[in-house]
């Protein structure tokens, strides 16, 4: 199962095709919607969040609330578009009073964008690059999110730092997948503890105060996978580079680590890596979870557990230096209407690719034509597994 997307940032729509989802799978257009709000959502969203209420409109590829085999067309309307309509039409003569991006943003893809396509407006780029694109990423996510959900996988994220505030754990891997989502979704800033929902409020407050930006980290974590999901036998194969390139794709994403991560290198291996026990009751399994629920490139039946951490936004109310590409003389960088801080949309938008990946994982081992042939594939593989342990 896999997506593509197409459109801009101030363009009339956002559309996303979802390709490879099985036959008879339902689907709730509610909760596509809903994900999209928790995407919107989060302390330190800018002023675009008040123009746009994100709702999916599906055109294609399900019938009467189940997938029916084909290709999935959905897309989710840019409100703002009547702003841009002149600015931004597909043809026609540019206006002309148009004014061109010629001052690119450090960090932002402005400069190489119009280098590597030999354009003279930064308008060209920023249109695509922009994270807007990444609506359309969480409206497409529902396919898999519903496929998964329907085989007893929960995904669920939630938000570990926001610049110098984090959320204290004695044992992060541990307590990662015993949050309850209600509680990360009543925060603010989608962190399940109090305290340090109140400390990274405290922080984008002092960004807002400053005109300034803040990154952070968030968790995504997911339960009630099958082992042996993935391979070994090649690069390619492996869930761990599926996964990574998959989180690395959102905008701003700058690492990524599985289980103890970092902290792996700087521990012996008889602390790092988990003991194999066999339980009477659910076969083999692992006296903890410090690979993070992957071994070799493969799933071991144990919460998935992936950290990411996430740069600042790019745009600055306060700009830095860059150079004018019309005047080559110093500048300062253009401006666009823009969150300070966007880690709690991060986290859902990490769940969104998360799904696709761990989905393909299922259907390229369990089949994909119908539901009904899925979990029976499913259903058998369990009883291998519980036999081979006894």
């Amino acid at each position: 199962m896999r997506y593509f997307t197409a459109g801009e940032s101030h363009g009339q729509e956002l559309t996303a095709i979802v390709e490879g989802a099985p036959a008879g799978l339902r689907i709730s257009e509610e909760q596509i919607n809903t994900d999209l709000a928790r995407r919107q959502s989060g302390y330190g969203r800018g002023g675009r969040q008040k123009i746009e209420h994100d709702t999916v409109r599906v055109t294609s590829g399900i019938r009467f609330g189940r997938t029916i085999g084909s290709p999935i067309a959905m897309v989710v309307r840019n409100r703002d578009w009547e702003n841009w309509e002149k600015r931004m039409a597909p043809f026609g003569e540019a206006p002309q009073d148009l004014i061109r991006e010629v001052t690119p943003r450090p960090g932002h893809a402005d400069l190489l964008g119009v280098l590597k396509t030999d354009t003279d407006d930064c308008r060209n780029i920023l249109e695509r690059a922009s994270a807007r694109e990444t609506a359309a990423r969480v409206a497409a996510s529902g396919i898999p999110r519903e496929f998964l959900a329907e085989l007893g996988v929960e995904i669920l994220s939630y938000v570990t730092s926001i610049g110098e505030a984090s959320m204290k754990e004695d044992d992060p891997i541990a307590q990662a997948a015993q949050y309850a989502p209600l509680d990360i979704e009543l925060s603010e800033v989608r962190c399940p503890d109090s305290g340090a929902t109140r400390a990274m409020k405290r922080e984008i407050d002092k960004a807002i105060e400053n005109r300034d930006s803040l990154g952070g980290t968030f968790r995504v974590v997911v339960k009630g996978l099958v082992p042996g999901l993935g391979g070994y036998a090649t690069g390619r194969d492996r869930l761990t580079s599926q996964l990574g390139a998959a989180v690395l794709s959102i905008p701003a994403i700058k690492g990524v680590e599985f289980g103890l991560g970092f902290d792996a290198a700087r521990l012996p291996g008889s602390k790092v890596h988990d003991e194999i026990v066999l339980d009477p009751q659910t076969g083999f399994t692992r006296a903890g979870n410090n690979a993070g629920g992957l071994e070799g490139g493969m799933t071991t039946g144990l919460p998935l557990v992936i950290t990411a951490a996430m740069k600042p936004i790019a745009t600055l109310m306060q700009p830095l230096r860059t150079v004018d590409l019309d005047t080559l003389e110093p500048a300062e960088a253009s401006k666009e209407r823009s969150d300070v801080c966007a880690v709690p949309a991060a986290a859902v938008i990490a769940e969104a690719e998360v799904a696709f990946v761990l989905a393909d994982a299922y259907l390229r081992k369990f089949g994909c034509d119908n539901m009904t042939d899925i979990k029976a594939a499913l259903k058998a593989y369990r009883q291998r597994l519980r036999t081979a342990s006894r």
